[in-house]
């Protein structure tokens, strides 16, 4: 049976990896996935070998190592190709489940939206480096950009963060229409730790009754 693809999105300072601690956590003590499979905790950019590389040049804030736009499009392309064949694709064809922090979403909300990049080369480029695997579900961790800028204030911003807020302001309408265009599920960053994981919760569950 193949397994379940779960993708975490959102702006920086929406939660993200605090939820899929806890998911994770739940999750492993659940028996929604099969006795004999895992679930596979990763990331976008650099969830493999090659993609640590790959976010290393992507989020490195000195300016002689910055990438002109379609430069940064491509270098995600090329992570999330690697991703796919050497993670994604094989975890899922053994049954195991994967939560990913960011996958496709995050690239049409920062360099279609934030960067103003052609969304449709950005979706072709998509169709090639995912070679047809896309989410069982997505979450949509929705934060005011106001409320982000303010949880990051202690911790030092990368590349993309260091954009400034019109920049942001421009990716969290971008998550949004995504939101709606794609029918993920949108979650509210501002309600409680608790309330947030319960609705999660909620929906995996769906997810797997509907079947």
């Amino acid at each position: 049976m193949k397994g379940k693809f779960i993708v975490i999105e959102g702006i920086d300072g929406s939660g993200k990896t605090t939820q899929i601690n806890q998911l994770s956590k739940w999750l492993v003590s659940s028996d929604l996935i099969p006795e004999n499979n895992q679930l596979i905790i990763t990331r976008e950019p650099g969830g493999t070998t090659l993609g640590q590389s790959i976010r290393s040049l992507l989020l490195d804030t000195s300016r002689e190592n910055s990438p002109d736009s379609i430069t940064e499009l491509l270098l995600y392309a090329a992570d999330r190709a690697q991703h796919v064949n050497e993670i994604i694709r094989p975890s899922l064809n053994k049954g195991d489940w994967v939560i990913s922090d960011r996958f496709c979403g995050s690239t049409l909300a920062y360099q279609g939206y934030g960067r103003k990049l052609n969304i449709k080369l950005i979706k072709d480029l998509e169709t090639i480096a995912t070679q047809g695997i896309s989410p069982d579900i997505t979450f949509l961790l929705d934060i005011p950009v106001e409320e982000s800028i303010k949880r990051r204030a202690n911790k030092k911003d990368d590349r993309i963060e260091k954009e400034g807020k019109k920049f942001l302001l421009n990716v969290s309408l971008g998550f949004k229409a995504l939101s709606k265009q794609k029918q993920w599920k949108k979650i509210s960053a501002m309600n409680s730790k608790e309330k947030i994981i319960s609705e999660i919760k909620s929906e995996i569950k769906k997810l797997i009754h509907s079947e």
